[in-house]
């Protein structure tokens, strides 16, 4: 129990962070509705995310991969608290975004510095548990940090609920200050100013890793693939139901709490049974079995229909992700780490953008539920590629 110690402590910063992000998320939704009465002015705050991503993401990989990534994150945490804490003091809606958008390169740079740190906290044996308690903790904060948001606006406004995010993201930062220095041997040759020729340097050594590693990086692409498509036909998920379905909020409300448990119970299971679950049938599987929970889904005629899919997509994603990030953080060094994720994230981001809009498009010119399907079924082919690299001859190599 001892030795897991730093990774409960870890775990504990997660779950304040993720619930923080959540209240952030709501409160800023309603700020914005309250000043401008628009779902575009709503929808524009979707797209800062990956646009943050392309332009901090890009270098920031080298920065990551040469400096102590538990003071990187630690600073990342105060910088957004100080960060958000400001914009209830903002004197317009622009000022609101510019700063959305600098939190929101923050947050991008934060998930390839943790994702280093965590690889080399957590020993590869005990990393597909953690990976399921991880999601477990995620999907626990998407059920109360909603709750807790809904309770901070009864008792004051949304500003009250940002103020409480900033005090969440500094006692993030206190609990990262008591986790263990991994870092503490950095060479000195490796602490060097980042230049645009670093940066292409950096591109050139993911470049050939990539190009001596192609099981590698297809496993990953195929995880960048499902991320896509999830992240494109779950900006029709709230539009199906309430428009197609004629869903109430109430049991919209219960259909996402469906959701939720259906990732609580996966992570449990994972988290239990990690020793016995293989790394490649959960990739596999997982991926496969959450594109047939979204034909369910999008093939449903009301609400008791939908369950059964929303259900299933929630325990299948979290064995599909446990199996991803386990295969990635055991198969891609961590001295590179950041520079691979970040210059992959930037790619994974652009193509969430075209996509996500030429589905809205779609959507919107023809209908929600014939896009759906189709959002559905390409899923379902990247499942069946998924299921085919995991289970041929190269895998007797990876898992």
């Amino acid at each position: 129990m001892f030795r897991w110690k730093y990774p409960f402590i870890l775990l504990g910063g997660i779950g304040i962070s993720n619930v923080g992000a959540w209240v952030y998320l709501i409160a800023l939704n309603l700020i914005i509705l309250n000043k401008t009465g628009s779902p575009l002015a709503i929808a524009l705050l979707y797209i800062l995310h990956p646009i943050a991503t392309i332009c901090s993401n890009a270098w920031a990989g080298s920065l990551i991969d040469r400096v102590n990534t538990r003071r990187l994150m630690m600073g990342l945490d105060i910088f957004r608290a100080i960060c958000i804490a400001f914009i209830p003091f903002l004197p317009s809606l622009i000022y609101v975004y510019i700063l959305a958008f600098i939190i929101n390169m923050g947050s991008a740079i934060f998930q390839p510095t943790s994702m280093v740190y965590m690889t080399k906290l957590i020993p590869e044996a005990d990393r597909q548990r953690f990976n399921a308690l991880r999601s477990f903790i995620n999907s626990c904060g998407s059920l109360i940090g909603p709750a807790i948001a809904g309770m901070l606006f009864w008792m004051g406004t949304p500003y009250t609920a940002i103020h409480i995010n900033a005090v969440a993201l500094l006692f993030s930062a206190l609990i990262i200050k008591m986790l263990p220095n991994v870092d503490s041997r950095l060479k000195e040759t490796e602490r060097q100013r980042i230049t645009w020729q670093l940066i292409k340097k950096d591109f050139r050594v993911v470049f050939h890793f990539s190009r001596s590693n192609t099981y590698v990086v297809k496993i990953y692409l195929l995880f960048s693939g499902t991320t896509i498509i999830m992240t494109a036909i779950d900006s029709l998920e709230a539009a199906f139901a309430k428009g197609v379905l004629s869903m109430s909020d109430t049991n919209y409300g219960f259909l996402l709490s469906v959701f939720g448990g259906g990732i609580i119970i996966g992570s449990i299971i994972n988290s239990l049974y990690s020793k016995k679950l293989a790394v490649n049938l959960l990739i596999g599987m997982g991926t496969i079995s959450t594109s047939i929970g979204y034909i369910i889904f999008y093939s449903s005629d009301g609400f008791f229909s939908a369950t059964p899919g929303v259900f299933l997509i929630g325990i299948a994603v979290t064995f599909a992700n446990t199996g991803y990030m386990t295969f990635y953080q055991n198969h891609v060094p961590v001295g590179m780490m950041g520079r691979f994720e970040s210059l992959y994230s930037v790619m994974e981001a652009g193509f969430i953008v075209v996509v996500t809009v030429l589905i809205g498009f779609a959507a919107e010119l023809t209908s929600i539920r014939p896009v759906g399907l189709l959002g559905s079924f390409a899923f379902l082919s990247v499942g069946l590629l998924a299921w085919k690299a995991v289970t041929g001859e190269k895998r007797q190599e990876y898992f």
